[in-house]
C-alpha cells in the first residue's frame, strides 16, 4: 500500500523513524526527535509531501516531494527530494510504486513535470528512472554553494 502521510497520521512516527534511517544511510548521525520535528515542520508548512510504502502495517519505503512554481509556464512542477527503501525490501517494486504514485498525483494536480536527481554512480536508481520514462536533461549544469 502506498499513501501520503500527514503529520497527524498514526503512522507518522514510524515514517519519521524510517527517514532517520535514510539519513543514517547517507552518513548523518541518527537523531529521531530532531528528524521527526523537521519532517513535521516541513509537512505542516507545505514544504514537503511525504508518501510511504507499507508492508505488514509498517513503512518499508518513502518518498518526499516539493511542489515548486514553474514560473515560465505559470504552473507547478514536482521535485522528488528523497527516495528510500529499506535494504531488506529492495527489489520488490516499492521504489517503482512510490515514484509511480508521485507521477500519478502530479498529473492529477496538473503539474507541468516531475523532476528528480541522483548521483551519477547510482546505477539502480538511474535504471529505475529511465524505465519509468524519465530522461537525463542535457544542457543544464547543477551548481551548489555551502
Amino acid at each position: 500500500m502506498i499513501t501520503w502521510v500527514e503529520p497527524s497520521a498514526a503512522a507518522f512516527g514510524a515514517v519519521a523513524e524510517l527517514f532517520d534511517e535514510y539519513r543514517a544511510h547517507y552518513g548523518e548521525q541518527r537523531a529521531y526527535g530532531a528528524t521527526r520535528q523537521w519532517l513535521q515542520d516541513q509537512a505542516t508548512s507545505g514544504g514537503l509531501r511525504i508518501s510511504a510504502a507499507f508492508t505488514t502495517g509498517r513503512p518499508c519505503g518513502l518518498v518526499t516531494v516539493s511542489v515548486l512554481p514553474a514560473s515560465l509556464t505559470l504552473g507547478t512542477f514536482w521535485l522528488v527530494r528523497d527516495l528510500y527503501v529499506r535494504p531488506e525490501h529492495r527489489g520488490r517494486g516499492h521504489a517503482r510504486a512510490l515514484v509511480e504514485h508521485v507521477v500519478s498525483a502530479a498529473r492529477d494536480a496538473t503539474a507541468r513535470r516531475v523532476s528528480l536527481q541522483t548521483e551519477h554512480a547510482n546505477t539502480p536508481a538511474r535504471t529505475l528512472y529511465r524505465s519509468l520514462g524519465f530522461h537525463e536533461v542535457d544542457g543544464y549544469v547543477t551548481y551548489s554553494i555551502t
